[in-house]
């Protein structure tokens, strides 16, 4: 049987070498399949004998250039995925949320200083509002703090606009079940979309709930019922005792959902049908 190598081919002690610079030996170590039955272990020997280098230095000097310009292409291959640029924009996304909330919280301290009968009144009135009332009344740094706070919160707006409508282009049946931003965080959690697709639907459930999850598995608390899917209505809407079953046809669904984004990447209107109403029924059912 042959045994195809980076540098040649060998059969029955005979070798046909590969001549090709590194470019060339990178294709080739693309191209080559050999399943772990048939694999026959490499000694550096094999390629001296071949002619292809004249020791173990020089062969050790010619797979590593080939190796690393071969991971190079892998490299540039994952990030000319779209789900990577939607993976930044979600973490961007969330690291927003916690800069606004900080910025918000010591903001109110500060302007609680100046004012102290401001705490109730804040308890009572929207973050929105109370960070518009501040800049446009302070004065001096905390009014432009409050102020930038305002420009982040739009900004952050406006992406996750753009998070969700560039989630509907790259998982058109996980959105339409989910929302794109919810389905974006769930393949951010997930660590892309391909790793989305193989999750089961018990996982994906789960998604997001790991502090409650290692709780559970630790200190033997309730099991978490679910995790980022919370966020979307049928579930967070749903009585609390029907929770759990809503939250696991619905995680069953996204199981597949993700699959079809994965291998076909456009929306297949029969399944977000059939989907859509076994997880109605799972709400409403006795």
């Amino acid at each position: 049987m042959m045994q195809s190598y980076w540098f040649g081919d060998l059969k029955d002690g005979s070798c046909r070498p590969f001549t090709g610079n590194a470019a060339a030996i990178a294709d080739r170590l693309s191209a080559i399949r050999i399943g772990s039955e048939n694999y026959v272990p490499l000694d550096w020997r094999s390629a001296v004998d071949c002619g292809i280098c004249r020791d173990r230095s020089e062969y050790l000097q010619k797979l590593r250039n080939a190796c690393i310009l071969f991971a190079e292409r892998r490299i540039e291959e994952e990030f000319k995925k779209n789900d990577v640029v939607l993976l930044q924009m979600v973490r961007t996304l969330d690291e927003m949320d916690t800069v606004i909330n900080l910025l918000t919280g010591r903001v109110f301290d500060w302007y609680q200083v100046t004012g102290p009968g401001f705490s109730r009144k804040y308890r009572r009135i929207p973050p929105q509002t109370f960070i518009k009332t501040i800049s446009s009344g302070s004065g001096g740094s905390l009014s432009q703090i409050a102020a930038d706070i305002g420009r982040i919160s739009r900004t952050r707006t406006s992406l996750a606009r753009e998070v969700s409508d560039i989630a509907g282009e790259i998982m058109p049946n996980c959105s339409a079940l989910i929302g794109g931003l919810v389905a974006a965080r769930l393949m951010y959690h997930a660590g892309g979309l391909s790793h989305l697709a193989r999750l089961p639907g018990s996982a994906i459930q789960v998604l997001g709930a790991r502090t409650a999850l290692f709780s559970h598995l630790r200190e033997k608390t309730p099991s978490p019922k679910h995790g980022i899917i919370f966020q979307h209505r049928r579930i967070h809407n749903a009585p609390v005792e029907r929770r759990g079953k809503v939250a696991r046809v619905l995680a069953a669904k996204l199981a597949i959902a993700a699959r079809l984004d994965y291998y076909r990447g456009i929306p297949v209107p029969e399944f977000l049908e059939a989907a859509q109403k076994r997880i109605d029924a799972a709400g409403t059912a006795p």
